[in-house]
């Protein structure tokens, strides 16, 4: 058993989904209403929340994931506190995970209310995926505790959590973080206080240019979804994006998005300084030795061989793995 003490505020889907993850792999958790109702409004989202956890669970152990036993277990970790009983629990958390809705009046009362009732060494974070730490850090009293982490949803079993220290965040606290995230089986990236983070960056960028093919009338939504599933994404399911612009090369990608920005639009296609500085100095990626990563000491025909090996396996289990000789048997 754990002994550090784990208290999550806001009990909406995304609250409800850290609290299961810290549950899952073993910590006890105080999942606390953000907001001070009466208690038979809380009795109702407290029996609600109940469903919705047992539901989770109850589809982890029907694809054989967990076991019955393990749901009891996992269940009884999680605590319910009306925002009335939560003081007792947030004096003793050790790690606070704010998760109420994205409106900064409402984060500035919830963290007004966590500054008078943490521990000064509690470690303070939120779940926003826009907002950023410096502006959230400046609600909190000792913002030098204070750090983002945005879980991706379902919280409990999406691998990733971004985590982004304010300007004022203690090194500590970043390596506490990532620590204890790591411990439950979790993949931290670090990035610095920026709108977006890094996944909703560049899912935003290619989720509206996806939007408009269909409004230029260039694709169906359907082709543009078997498209993105089938040959964007599953790519990238093993090979990062700065891994495929070495892999390919630098200046491949310079090229074609200069035609797509002199053929579509400039401003949607501008190739980003960095990618034109390694171009022009010889920084191509896998082929010259040095692109976004250093290759000089890789041997290439082992790390072309374990990255098609992933892919490939990638491809079994999605059972998209194409039959040899299939044609001979029609």
């Amino acid at each position: 058993m754990s002994t550090e003490n784990i208290a999550v505020v806001g009990i909406g889907r995304m609250g409800k989904g850290i609290a299961l993850a810290f549950a899952y792999a073993g910590f006890d958790v105080d999942l606390i209403d953000s907001e001070d109702r009466f208690r038979e409004d809380f009795s109702t989202i407290e029996n609600e929340t109940r469903i919705e956890i047992k539901a989770e669970l109850d589809f982890l152990q029907s694809i054989g994931i967990i076991s019955n036993t393990q749901i009891e277990s996992i269940n009884s970790r999680i605590q319910l506190l009306p925002f009335a009983d939560a003081s007792a629990a947030l004096s003793n958390a050790d790690f606070v995970f704010e998760a109420v809705l994205e409106i900064p009046q409402v984060k500035q009362s919830v963290y007004k209310w966590l500054g008078e009732q943490t521990r000064a060494e509690a470690v303070v974070s939120s779940t926003t995926s826009t907002m950023s730490a410096n502006d959230l850090a400046a609600m909190l009293s000792a913002p030098q505790r204070f750090i983002n982490a945005h879980w991706l949803n379902p919280a409990h079993l999406m691998p990733v959590v971004e985590v982004s220290p304010a300007d004022l965040t203690a090194t500590v606290v970043v390596k506490k973080m990532t620590s204890l995230l790591e411990r439950i089986g979790k993949i931290t990236v670090v990035c610095k206080a920026s709108p977006g983070f890094i996944i909703s960056r560049i899912q935003a960028l290619a989720l509206n240019e996806a939007a408009r093919i269909v409004e230029e009338g260039v694709a169906t939504a359907e082709d543009v979804d078997k498209a993105i599933k089938y040959g964007f994404g599953i790519r990238y399911a093993t090979l990062g994006m700065l891994e495929f612009i070495d892999f390919g090369g630098g200046d491949i990608l310079y090229h074609g998005t200069r035609y797509l920005g002199d053929n579509l639009s400039e401003q949607r296609f501008n190739v980003p300084e960095i990618v034109q500085n390694n171009m022009e100095n010889n920084r191509n990626g896998l082929r010259d030795g040095e692109g976004f990563y250093d290759w000089k000491n890789i041997d290439t025909n082992d790390f072309n061989r374990q990255k098609m090996t992933d892919f490939v396996r990638l491809l079994q289990h999605r059972q998209l793995m194409p039959a040899p000789e299939s044609i001979n048997e029609k």
